[in-house]
């Protein structure tokens, strides 16, 4: 797969992620779980949901304003960080997102 097709693949994925909702970003793109952090560092797209994409452990690259955003959103908390056992959506079903 092109670089360009794959980084469109997960902007894909990650508009599509719904909210209430977290995915990580290995199950973004497991081959190179950190081109997805890149890819949204880089990326100007005001809509995009970025901030539904968390660490594995369920902690935050972006600290308080990416928090606040998924507690907005009604995200569950385990102490400091998203509670993935509620809130992740795994790599299986980011995969059937991809195919609406």
């Amino acid at each position: 797969m092109a670089d360009l097709d794959r980084q469109e693949k997960i902007l894909e994925l990650i508009r599509k992620l719904p909210e209430g909702f977290v995915t990580t970003y290995s199950d973004l793109c497991p081959e190179a779980p950190r081109l997805p952090g890149r890819i949204l560092a880089m990326n100007e797209d005001k809509d995009l949901p970025w901030h539904r994409v968390v660490r594995a452990d369920g902690s935050f690259a972006q600290g308080e304003r990416q928090r606040k955003l998924l507690r907005k959103e009604g995200i569950p908390f385990a102490g400091k960080r998203v509670d993935m056992e509620s809130a992740h959506l795994p790599r299986e079903a980011l995969a059937d997102l991809g195919k609406v």
